[in-house]
């Protein structure tokens, strides 16, 4: 089984994709944590990275396609981020978790111990900029929900939660 879990920033789609990898006994491929990874190496926040990618398409497609080439040589995989859905063409089921805006500023600024306001702006600035560069690059509407089988409002359940009923989306897929 290949599994696509995307959605925004603090929607919970790392959490849940760690939980749903582990339950099923599969590998994790994260475009999230290679992305911290990269921004970190270059000593900068998330946002700042996240700008500096806009001018730099090559970060974007590094990612992208690190992810689907990883996720293509796999049978048994969960793929967690943004753009997996759209990049793992093959994938057997395509999750979309959403939630709040406000409760996802909320998860973020408690999880980086942050300022909730300066999360609020820092996050909203970072979608759109994701935004404009996953239309400018890849023709790709983030807002488009329509390619996901499931999708999910994560500020109705708690993370086992959500990864349960991908659980059992993925049982009733198998049958």
């Amino acid at each position: 089984m290949k599994i696509t879990i995307s959605g925004p920033p603090g929607s919970g789609t790392t959490t849940v994709a760690k939980i749903v990898a582990k339950k099923l006994g599969l590998k994790l491929i994260s475009a999230g944590d290679v992305f911290r990874q990269l921004a970190a190496k270059k000593g900068m926040t998330v946002e700042e990275f996240s700008q500096y990618a806009e001018e730099n398409p090559e970060i974007d497609r590094l990612i992208d396609q690190t992810q689907k080439e990883m996720a293509e040589k796999e049978r048994e995989v969960v793929v967690e981020g943004r753009l997996s859905g759209w990049f793992v063409k093959n994938a057997d089921l395509k999750v979309w978790i959403f939630a709040d805006p406000e409760i996802r500023y909320s998860r973020i600024a408690n999880r980086e111990g942050k300022d909730l306001a300066a999360v609020r702006q820092e996050t909203k600035l970072r979608e759109e900029l994701e935004k404009r560069r996953y239309w400018k690059f890849y023709s790709i509407d983030i807002d488009n929900w329509t390619i996901y089988d499931l999708i999910i409002n994560s500020g109705s359940f708690d993370a086992e939660g959500v990864a349960d009923l991908i659980l059992k989306a993925v049982e009733v897929k198998k049958n």
